[in-house]
């Protein structure tokens, strides 16, 4: 029997795509190893560190789905809203409100400074009620991260262990 060029080539693809699959699954266990936030497993059963990395990998995503909660692609969501300079265009609006009210009876500038002053208290008002709002959604978002990494790490666990691994 002889090989042709061809049949070299497809030799050559195939044993790439092989490569390239393990170094996927090798990289997806050590990843899923560490999202799983300090969850190690040993092997119980003899398992080769190959088949520990492709069972890691399997239970990553059983683990995902079964908990609806995948490390990897959870973020805490902290809206970033910007609440400086608040006071200063509060003052600003004010300013141009008293400026108009104060035309019209006789004195713009006082008018001006009296809405200033107005505007000021306004703007740290919002600031502090948006700071109020941003701590609150923080907090909501830990909570929700902490819950759902909680069921992953009991998934992840179970998958494992029906596997014949045991967790360090």
């Amino acid at each position: 029997m002889t090989r042709t060029i061809a049949d070299y080539r497809k030799v050559t693809a195939m044993k790439q795509i092989v490569l390239a699959l393990t170094c996927v699954l090798m990289l997806a266990g050590i990843s899923s190893m560490m999202r799983a936030q300090s969850l190690t497993f040993s092997s119980s059963k003899g398992q080769t560190a190959e088949r520990q990395t492709k069972d890691n990998g399997e239970c990553h995503a059983i683990a995902s789905q079964q908990s609806g909660f995948d490390p990897a692609k959870a973020q805490a969501s902290q809206s970033q809203q910007s609440t400086g300079g608040q006071g200063v265009k509060g003052a600003a609006k004010g300013a141009a409100v008293g400026a108009t009210a104060g035309a019209i009876g006789g004195d713009a500038g006082q008018g001006a400074s009296t809405g200033a002053k107005a505007g000021m208290v306004a703007g740290g008002v919002n600031r502090r009620q948006n700071r109020r709002e941003d701590k609150s959604q923080k907090e909501a978002a830990q909570t929700t991260a902490s819950q759902g990494q909680a069921a992953y790490n009991k998934a992840l666990t179970s998958c494992m262990q029906e596997r014949g691994y045991v967790v360090k």
